[in-house]
């Protein structure tokens, strides 16, 4: 059996971070250094990122799980546990080490299905991905399941990555925005006290882009490659503007949303209203309908009451320049960059953030941010399965 309290007192904890987000494109793997907790957490050094990618028929099979076949979800959850057992010892060999020098792995999982409060549905969350797979093919001991306890403390379950925007990355007498652009986007506003941390779900990213994408090229791409298919149209300023009247958008903070309000078959409806002749002007649509949503959110929920220094983006929508020239033009004259510029890759950056959350669990430190999650008060965040060894 792992000894717990030997891992809190070490002063430096090597911690893989395991994410695979609502894109559903691949696993990303972030090998960092760890020291501290709480007010005193650092993140000393990032010893390798690595990225396993979903094959098509990888992805297929697990989007084929939102249609809830019961003896599929439950394969598959031993599946994707090897495939993210996978991709931790390649983080591993990347940065030169060994299995038997990492002392923890936190793994957010994949996302299968998420009913916030204010449903019909009883609020709940369901990550898939086996823990105790993942600890017996590694030997590293895991932290995962880390959305339940929010809610069951009466939260969204979402975002978790505020509490480690605000850890790493706070100033002493300055506000920045740190926003994430994956399946879903959503923003920290990162405040001096975490207290005053404002973080929500702004609504949908890269899911309805990629989507479009796929049904512009016919299959043949699963997301808008440099954004070479939104660039080459410009929007339907009438469909985006109907599009950003959802009531989501006008919902006050705490909030979260995902594939289910936002999955293919949004594009799909969006789709049905285009002749032949305008389908292909469909990804330039749901790109400007992406960056006017975030826009739209700061307008009613950040800037009331904070003034930004920057706008720092992480995740997939960084990488796509048509998306940042947007933001650009939309925040000016407030900096728009990527979270690179704070030490934080953008492509691994929600990686990073699970292997800090796993530390977290690891000294009892609460994780969870009630100002963004509306959870009754800060919670210990995850379940411990001990390593092989």
């Amino acid at each position: 059996m792992t000894d717990w309290i030997h891992l809190r007192e070490l002063p430096v904890r090597r911690i893989v971070g395991l994410m695979s987000g609502t894109s559903v494109d691949g696993i990303d793997a972030a090998l960092v250094q760890v020291s501290g907790t709480g007010e005193t957490l650092r993140l000393e050094r990032i010893l390798a990122t690595h990225t396993r990618p979903y094959t098509n028929a990888e992805s297929e099979r697990i989007h084929a799980l939102f249609d809830g076949n019961v003896a599929e979800i439950c394969e598959m959850n031993v599946v994707i546990a090897e495939w993210f057992a996978e991709a931790t010892r390649s983080v591993i060999e990347r940065a030169g080490l060994r299995p038997e020098d990492v002392h923890l792995i936190g793994s957010h999982g994949q996302t299968i299905f998420h009913i916030p409060p204010g449903s019909d549905r009883r609020p709940s969350t369901l990550q898939i991905g086996e823990a105790q797979v993942i600890a017996e093919r590694t030997g590293i001991p895991v932290v995962s399941n880390f959305r339940p306890r929010d809610i069951a403390a009466g939260g969204e379950g979402a975002p978790l990555v505020p509490y480690v925007d605000w850890a790493l990355c706070r100033r002493p007498d300055e506000t920045i925005a740190l926003q994430n652009i994956g399946g879903i986007a959503n923003v920290t506003v990162v405040t001096p006290s975490i207290d005053d941390v404002l973080a929500f779900d702004t609504g949908p990213g890269n899911m309805i882009i990629d989507a479009a994408a796929a049904i512009v090229s016919r299959g043949k791409q699963s997301y808008d490659i440099d954004g070479r298919l939104a660039a080459a149209y410009s929007p339907d300023e009438e469909r985006v503007r109907a599009a950003l009247q959802d009531p989501y958008f006008r919902r006050t903070p705490p909030k979260s949303t995902g594939r289910e309000y936002w999955g293919v078959q949004y594009v799909q409806q969006a789709a049905k209203t285009c002749s032949e002749s305008e389908l292909p002007r469909i990804v330039a649509d749901m790109t400007e309908i992406t960056v006017q949503s975030i826009r739209d959110a700061y307008n009613r929920f950040v800037f009331p009451k904070h003034t930004l220094r920057g706008v720092f983006v992480s995740g997939g929508g960084a990488r796509n320049p048509v998306l940042m020239r947007r933001l650009v033009e939309l925040f000016a004259p407030i900096h728009v960059g990527t979270s690179d510029e704070l030490g934080l890759p953008a492509d691994a950056k929600e990686a990073i953030a699970f292997a800090i959350l796993a530390n977290e669990t690891l000294c009892g430190t609460p994780a969870n941010v009630p100002s963004a999650t509306g959870a009754r008060e800060r919670r210990v965040l995850g379940s411990l399965t001990p390593g092989g060894r």
